[in-house]
């Protein structure tokens, strides 16, 4: 209720600034601290905020660029702010860290840290991108908070808005079929993914996605959970377990849209769960399969799957 209230009321989001606490980003990269063999990811505070942006003279006004993130139980209100217009490598020097881009960000912070920043970042991108209003062309006008943008030329309120994708993994029974696109960093697999069609719902999307991507048949679905996920831009992942005839589990793959596909058994995949991307070269160049980080759905999704097979 608090945290709506900050999204309506201006002056009330700009009084509880001075005390909340601020992810930084540049160019929609969060800033990250190594600490030893870990990245923290710093909340910094409107002072210390504040004080970077002294040394950059056009910041004077960087603060009302941020957009509301969230807030803690103690009603301490989380904000994100992108840097994008000043000088990187001055904030990193000042601030002793480094802008890292999201994708490896999201392998390496905690668990607890990663939704706030993939949240942060999808609702940074959408104000980058809805700075005008498709009906008229005129600039549009953000809130304090960031909960939406108005143009007050047409009088059209424009909210941040999700995709729906599901991410689905496909069993015949004994095994878990795992694919991989050209764009993954090599050795990674994970299960397959699509856009829902508008009309659709979520068992007719599973249905297709799988018959397009692998050639298979979809005989039962079972729901598993959700997540926000913030690629390409911002995407609500959900999450399923598909099972199809293990009599007519023979896969086609679509090569246009996947590199490989294959079945996994059991016990490949519960040494892929315990591999990490850089351990995974081989001394012959090739990659041995891992899995998406621990906090991605699809992680969760393969990890039951072994915990119901282990059953």
């Amino acid at each position: 209720r608090f945290l709506n209230q900050l999204k309506e009321d201006d002056s009330l989001c700009r009084q509880v600034q001075a005390s909340g606490t601020f992810y930084l980003f540049h160019n929609l990269s969060p800033f990250l601290q190594k600490v030893g063999k870990k990245y923290l990811v710093p909340q910094l505070s409107a002072a210390e905020v504040k004080r970077v942006l002294e040394k950059f003279p056009e910041a004077e006004q960087w603060l009302e660029k941020s957009v509301l993130i969230g807030c803690s139980d103690e009603h301490r209100p989380h904000f994100a702010l992108d840097l994008g217009a000043l000088g990187k490598s001055a904030i990193e020097s000042e601030l002793q860290g480094s802008f890292t881009d999201m994708r490896k960000a999201l392998f390496v912070v905690d668990a607890k840290d990663s939704p706030l920043l993939a949240s942060a970042q999808s609702l940074l991108r959408w104000h980058d991108s809805h700075q005008y209003c498709s009906r008229t062309g005129q600039p549009t006008q953000k809130n304090l908070a960031g909960s939406k943008r108005v143009c007050h030329a047409s009088g059209v309120t424009y909210y941040p808005q999700m995709s729906p994708v599901i991410i689905a993994l496909v069993s015949d029974g004994s095994r878990c079929l795992l694919a991989r696109q050209p764009s993954f960093p090599q050795g990674m697999f994970t299960a397959l993914s699509g856009f829902c069609d508008i009309g659709e719902n979520v068992e007719e999307t599973v249905r297709r996605e799988v018959a397009e991507e692998v050639g298979l048949e979809v005989e039962s679905l079972r729901y598993s959970g959700s997540q926000h996920w913030p690629f390409p831009s911002s995407c609500l992942m959900i999450a399923c377990h598909a099972l199809v005839g293990a009599q007519r589990a023979q896969i086609s793959m679509d090569s246009l849209e996947l590199e490989e596909a294959r079945w996994f058994g059991l016990e490949e995949v519960m040494e892929g769960l315990k591999r990490e991307p850089s351990s995974s070269k081989q001394d012959d160049g090739s990659f041995l399969p891992w899995f998406p980080p621990k906090h991605a759905i699809a992680h969760q999704l393969i990890r039951e799957w072994v915990q119901q097979q282990s059953a």
